[in-house]
């Protein structure tokens, strides 16, 4: 092995053992990474080049992955997100229905459009269903990852890596010097076997793989970031709701609409034409202008914000000067010589003097059961307004309030707008799998349309897109290209292969897919795929059997990268999102990737026969 192909493996190594430390952020020790293998051919040549090492900055996967934040961005702002959460995850009750229910659409999706785009819009969905369930992202953001790459290796076109696989096969075949050794005994695959052929392997290896998942992720899976706990002392509010008339809920009863087990919130009573009701009754059906009392944590409260069809019961809302797009969920401490001190909320005129609505009040673990017009404010009193955007800036240091502060993720659900970005969305799907357009103009495309229509605003898409996601994958490809560039993984594979040469035509396929894996951890799917192609030929053609079981099995083996958060993006992705440290995802992707050896070796030759080829 050449010195190039040494000082690759030994950078790739020590990033991965300073990833396992967990003490600097994935990004820095990519980039870290990347710097010294451009320094290295800076001192030796023929490491990494500059044009390669860079290439990765300007990858398409990048730009399209980019888009993709926006894209799930217009989905969230415009209440989409929660739409599709409903409808397809519902309200499990363990931990083990809640993957199920999260996984199987996904490996279902992946089987017929690229998974990145699929794990991109869910990221946003799982991480308010979680808090919803009561279960740690940490359980399901892996889980969404793995279920996605399995998912793709039902047909062709669910990953690049069996695209690759296959063109090179029929490449291969189309040789005539090249294939001279088959003797015309293997024929080229038909369309329909080029498509669904890797099915055979396929479906047998998602069902097997999201088994595995769900019989041992409740134990594997970490509890990185807990589920949000409810404790007594958390700062509680008491806000009144008020039912509009075209609100889905009118009509449907407490349970039915999702409004009896609110996770830290509570529904204690509806006032229905000066009647009061108790919510007692999970029956009790909602009518329109019916006024909602919740009392609940202040995350809570923001959740209720965005069902649809439920507005703050004070009138002052509407009298806010300011865009409802532009708008802020803020908290405020009243201060001990504010004017507000000993005056009701309606006799301070609030609303006038500060352009800001008061929703509710908290006084010290105190429920106030008041109308808000009609409460009394005191020093200590902190105050929920719903303001314009440039509130906490001007009172930041006013004398009438010790501590202002605007609640994250509070940004008014623009439900008008749902349907038109739920069909800009559609509009994605169609583009990726019924045309020819590239997935990056696909996906720029509808990321240009979510915010020309105003579905997500300039500001918020910029925010939205995970810079750190981004610069992790572009130094993984810039680093995978040294590893092409010093033919270090060829090197390998070929030293492997020919020590390993007596196992037997099944023993071999369970050599090399284990080897495909190794290396699909260290380069990207499709490096792998072309890396290892010829191997498995050459290996078919010295055992004088068929290469198709060798081909198909390639195309699982290529794409199982799940061992290390580097080893595919829909990992990277999650990475951080779920908190996870790097050794999680072996600890879960080692049994993972046993159970696939085991059927690939048994189930290939069974449905692709090692024909003898003399």
């Amino acid at each position: 092995m050449t010195f190039e192909a040494w000082y690759t493996l030994a950078t790739i190594a020590l990033v991965i053992a300073i990833l396992a430390t967990n003490r600097i952020s994935v990004d820095v020790t990519m980039l870290g990474g990347l710097t010294l293998l451009l320094l290295g051919d800076l001192a030796f040549d023929n490491i990494l080049s500059l044009e390669a090492g860079i290439k990765g900055f300007a990858h398409p996967a990048i730009i399209m992955i980019g888009s993709l934040f926006v894209i799930a961005a217009g989905l969230q702002e415009t209440g989409g997100m929660e739409i599709i959460a409903r409808r397809l995850l519902g309200m499990p009750r363990s931990i083990t229905a809640a993957q199920f229910r999260l996984m199987t659409p996904v490996a279902l999706m992946s089987a017929c459009m690229n998974n990145t785009p699929i794990v991109a819009m869910y990221l946003p969905i799982v991480n308010d269903w979680a808090r919803k369930v009561g279960v740690s992202p940490s359980k399901l953001y892996m889980p969404l990852s793995f279920s996605a790459i399995l998912g793709g290796k039902i047909t062709l076109i669910g990953t690049a890596s069996n695209i690759v696989v296959m063109g090179l096969y029929v490449q291969y075949l189309n040789d005539p010097d090249a294939s001279a050794w088959l003797n015309d005994l293997v024929a080229m695959p038909s369309a329909q076997k080029q498509f669904w052929g890797v099915a055979a392997l396929g479906i047998p290896t998602s069902i097997a793989g999201l088994a595995v998942i769900m019989a041992f992720g409740k134990w594997l899976l970490p509890e990185r970031r807990p589920a949000r706990r409810r404790t007594v002392d958390s700062r509680q509010y008491v806000v009144e709701m008020i039912v509009q008339p075209d609100s889905p809920i009118v009509g449907r009863t407490i349970e039915q609409a999702g409004l009896r087990h609110l996770p830290g919130l509570y529904l204690s009573k509806l006032e229905r034409a000066g009647k009061v009701i108790p919510a007692v009754s999970p029956m009790e059906r909602i009518e329109a202008a019916d006024r909602l009392s919740f009392a609940g944590i202040l995350e809570s409260v923001v959740d209720l914000r965005k069902i649809r069809g439920l507005i703050p019961a004070t009138d002052q809302v509407d009298k806010v000067a300011a865009d409802r797009s532009l708008r802020a969920l803020v908290e405020a401490v009243v201060a001990h010589n504010s004017p507000l001190v000993g005056r009701t909320v309606r006799a301070s005129k609030f609303r006038t003097k500060y352009n800001a609505a008061i929703i509710a009040v908290h006084r010290n673990g105190e429920r106030i059961n008041a109308k808000v017009g009609d409460i009394v404010l005191r020093a200590g009193d902190t105050l929920l307004l719903e303001t314009h955007a440039g509130f906490v800036e001007a009172y930041r240091n006013s004398d009438d309030f010790y501590l202002v502060s605007q609640v994250e993720g509070a940004r008014p659900i623009r439900h008008e707008r749902a349907g038109l970005a739920l069909a800009i969305l559609g509009l994605l799907i169609v583009m990726l799998t019924l045309t020819p357009v590239p997935p990056v103009i696909s996906a720029l495309v509808c990321a240009g349309l979510m915010i020309g229509t105003r579905c997500v605003q300039g500001t918020v898409a910029r925010s939205s897109v995970n810079w750190q996601v981004l610069l992790v994958i572009a130094a993984a490809l810039g680093m995978g290209a040294a590893m092409e560039e010093t033919r270090a993984a060829e090197q390998i594979a070929h030293q492997m292969t020919s020590f390993c040469s007596g196992f037997g035509p099944s023993g071999m396929l369970a050599v090399l897919f284990v080897l495909t894996v190794v290396f699909a951890q260290l380069v990207t799917s499709y490096a792998t795929a072309v890396l290892m192609f010829p191997i498995m030929m050459v290996t078919a053609h010295d055992l004088g059997v068929s290469p198709e079981p060798f081909v198909f099995a390639l195309m699982i083996a290529a794409g199982s990268t799940y061992l290390s958060p580097i080893s595919y993006q829909t990992n990277l992705m999650v990475y951080n999102a779920g908190g996870y440290k790097f050794l999680d995802y072996t600890r879960l992707g080692f049994p993972i990737v046993i159970v696939l050896t085991v059927v690939c070796t048994l189930l290939a030759p069974i449905v692709f026969p090692f024909h003898p080829v003399p």
